[in-house]
């Protein structure tokens, strides 16, 4: 089976705020007071601005996002995560800003890369974020649970 995701995540209030002048964002509440917001094609096109180069290393991060997350993350620290798997295997890619500067990353864990001791790159920044791990949870991405939706799109539904 496969998972896809590329997306924003942040605290709910900041997404709230940035999907505001983007009618092509569709925030969905995580746990622990984040949000997704979906990196769909529409989505994708309204922040490349024309220029659909993407950033190196990611595989769908339009250059434009980089200049928007910069301004939203004077409230908060706003993540971009990409995770691709299909059988078990595949690969991440994350960057936290925070205060209009790079906070972290960017990360990457490439298919047959093992995941590293800090944990994986989505789970780095959602800790960056502020996720705490607690109970059951394995570790940050099962806390909040971007898993529950098996690929970007179906974040829409």
């Amino acid at each position: 089976m496969a998972y896809v995701l590329q997306a924003v995540i942040a605290d709910d209030r900041v997404l709230r705020t940035a999907a505001r002048d983007l009618p092509a964002a569709r925030p969905a509440p995580l746990a622990q007071g984040l949000s997704l917001m979906p990196l769909t094609d529409a989505l994708r096109d309204a922040l490349a601005g024309g220029d659909n180069a993407g950033t190196e290393g990611f595989w769908r991060l339009p250059a434009g996002l980089a200049g928007a997350a910069s301004a939203w993350s004077a409230t908060g620290p706003v993540a971009y995560v990409e995770a691709e798997y299909f059988g078990g295997t595949g690969g991440q890619h994350a960057v936290v800003g925070d205060r209009g500067a790079l906070a972290l990353g960017p990360l990457h864990v490439e298919e047959g890369q093992s995941t590293p001791a800090v944990g994986s790159a989505v789970s780095q920044a959602l800790r960056r974020l502020g996720v705490v791990v607690g109970g059951g949870d394995e570790d940050e991405f099962a806390a909040v649970g971007p898993g529950r939706s098996r690929s970007t799109s179906a974040w829409l539904a």
